[in-house]
């Protein structure tokens, strides 16, 4: 039987933005924890430019990490939640650049950030394999989570991972597949790139993902 967790409605547009987990870290016993040392800006430019992108679209809704972070994001108490919701950033001290876009059969996004608490690639990986089919009580109205993962790009001193999520109503019929999430994921020491998409777009992902790693790392200094 598949767990049932309860979130907020599930909304694609939100599903697409690598939102922050809210997390407690703590020093050793007794000790408060070191304030983190403030995360270097990212400029607009570590963002792939627009004509790079699938079916080069006219505009896209660029944001902030700073702004983008906030209250509706927050966990539900279960194991399953921040792979769910796609939260692969840490807690509150990031930095980073973001787009979402319409493109041809969906939409795509992308986030560049640098943290002190970078994404554990390995474990959110084992998390995807655990979490692969949960049920979403999406208001009202449960829906279905299924997680595969998928084969991640190799990228020298870098941990990634490559995964599709698809949601669909119990029932649902065959020919009416479901709402399909990619993501693809690339994290070394301070920096996380992630790319997603949603519904039927024919980008190759993972080419992309790795295009946008090379163009940000060369403009955060790596």
């Amino acid at each position: 039987m598949p767990a049932r967790i309860r979130f907020p409605p599930v909304r694609a547009a939100a599903l697409l933005v690598a939102v922050a987990a809210v997390t407690t870290i703590s020093g050793p016993a007794g000790k408060p924890a070191a304030a983190p040392l403030p995360q270097p800006a990212v400029p607009p430019a570590a963002l792939l430019p627009t004509e790079t992108l699938p079916g080069a679209p006219a505009a896209r809704d660029v944001f902030d990490v700073a702004t983008a972070l906030s209250t509706a994001d927050r966990k539900d108490g279960t194991e399953c939640s921040d792979v769910v919701h796609g939260r692969l950033l840490g807690p509150g001290t990031a930095t980073g650049q973001g787009f979402q876009t319409a493109i041809p059969g969906g939409q795509l996004s992308e986030l560049v950030a640098r943290t002190p608490h970078p994404a554990d690639l390995a474990t959110w990986t084992a998390q995807v394999r655990r979490c692969a089919e949960v049920t979403v009580d999406d208001e009202d109205l449960p829906t279905v989570s299924t997680l595969t993962l998928g084969t991640a790009p190799a990228v020298p001193g870098a941990e990634t991972v490559s995964y599709q999520q698809v949601l669909t109503l119990p029932g649902q019929p065959a020919d009416r597949p479901g709402l399909r999430l990619r993501t693809v994921a690339i994290a070394a020491d301070d920096v996380l790139v992630v790319l997603r998409d949603a519904g039927a777009t024919d980008v190759d992902l993972t080419t992309l993902a790795v295009t946008a790693w090379q163009h940000a790392a060369a403009r955060l200094g790596r």
